[in-house]
C-alpha cells in the first residue's frame, strides 16, 4: 500500500509471523514520527526502502490510509509484535534473540523477564550502548562482535527513530547469522518494566500518544505537535500533489504483497 514515499504491507500479525519464520527479514513499524523523518532525512528514507516488511504502527496512519482508500488489515506495533514473537518461539530452541538498546542495565532486565516467561534462554544477549554508539566505529564493531558471538538468530534494536532503522540497514550484512531484525523503539523499556505502557483501552482508542505526552510531556509534547504535519502530506497524496523529497534515496518503494504497483 503506497504511504507517501514508502509502502506498508497488508498483513495480519499471524501472517507476518509466518513470513518471518519462513523467510526471515527486517521489519520496520511506521508511525507519524517515522513519516516525518521520511520527509526530512535521506538516510532514513534509504534505510526504510531496504526493509522486507513495513507495518502500520499508529491508529492515525491506519485511518489516513483508509481515508485514501488504501487500508491495511491490521495495525501492528513494535510493542505488540515483539512480545508476540517471543510467545511464539518461547519453546523453540532454534530461535535466539539479542536485545540492543535502552539505557545500560535496562536491556539486561528485559532479558531476565523474557527468559523467565519463556522458561529458557530465549534472549541470549542484551546490551545498552552509549549515547554516541551509532557514530563510534569501535563500539559498533564491538557490538557486532557481541551479537555474532551470542549465536542470536534475531536482533531487536531499540534506539529510537531514525537511529535504529539507519543502523540496522547499514550493518545488517555484517550479521549473516541473524535472520530476523526489528526496530522496536521503546519496547525494551516496556519489557524491562522500566516504563509503563498505556492501558489497553487507550491503545484500542488510538490514544497511546496522549498517554505518552501526559507521562513525559518534555520528551513527547513537541514531537507529536511536529509529527502532525503528516496529515498535510497525506492530504497532498490524496489530491495527487505529493512529491517524494528523496526520489534517489534508494531502491524504488516496493508494492504491497498481493497488490500491483
Amino acid at each position: 500500500m503506497p504511504l507517501l514515499n514508502v509502502w506498508a504491507d497488508d498483513l495480519t500479525m499471524p501472517q507476518l509471523l509466518d513470513r518471518l519464520d519462513a523467510d526471515g527479514g527486517m521489519v520496520f513499524t511506521i508511525n507519524p514520527d517515522h513519516l516525518y523523518h521520511l520527509q526530512t532525512s535521506a538516510p532514513f528514507a534509504a534505510a526504510y526502502r531496504t526493509a522486507d516488511f513495513i507495518t502500520v504502527d499508529s491508529h492515525y496512519v491506519w485511518w489516513a490510509l483508509r481515508w485514501q482508500g488504501h487500508g491495511v488489515a491490521e495495525k501492528i506495533t513494535g510493542s505488540d509484535l515483539f512480545p508476540a514473537y517471543c510467545r511464539r518461539h518461547a519453546a523453540d530452541p532454534a530461535v535466539r534473540i539479542f536485545l540492543l538498546g535502552a539505557r545500560p542495565g535496562v536491556a539486561q532486565r528485559a532479558r531476565e523477564r523474557i527468559n523467565a516467561m519463556a522458561g529458557r534462554e530465549l534472549v541470549v544477549g542484551a546490551h545498552g550502548p552509549s549515547m554516541d554508539f551509532v557514530d563510534d566505529p569501535d563500539e559498533i564493531a564491538s557490538v557486532l562482535g557481541m551479537v555474532r558471538a551470542s549465536g542470536a538468530t534475531a536482533l531487536m534494536v531499540g534506539l529510537g527513530a531514525p537511529k535504529q532503522e539507519v543502523w540496522l540497514a547499514r550493518h545488517r550484512a555484517a550479521l549473516p547469522g541473524v535472520r530476523v531484525l526489528m526496530g522496536i523503539g521503546a519496547t525494551i523499556d516496556y519489557e524491562a518494566g522500566e516504563v509503563k505502557r498505556a492501558p489497553v483501552w487507550m491503545r484500542r482508542l488510538g490514544l497511546e500518544w496522549a498517554y505518552r505526552v501526559l507521562s513525559e510531556p518534555r520528551r513527547y509534547g513537541l514531537r507529536y505537535l511536529r509529527n502532525a504535519r503528516f496529515l498535510w502530506w497525506m492530504a497532498q497524496a490524496r489530491a495527487g500533489q505529493y512529491r517524494d523529497p528523496f526520489p534517489q534515496a534508494g531502491p524504488a518503494p516496493r508494492p504491497i504483497i498481493g497488490d500491483s504497483p
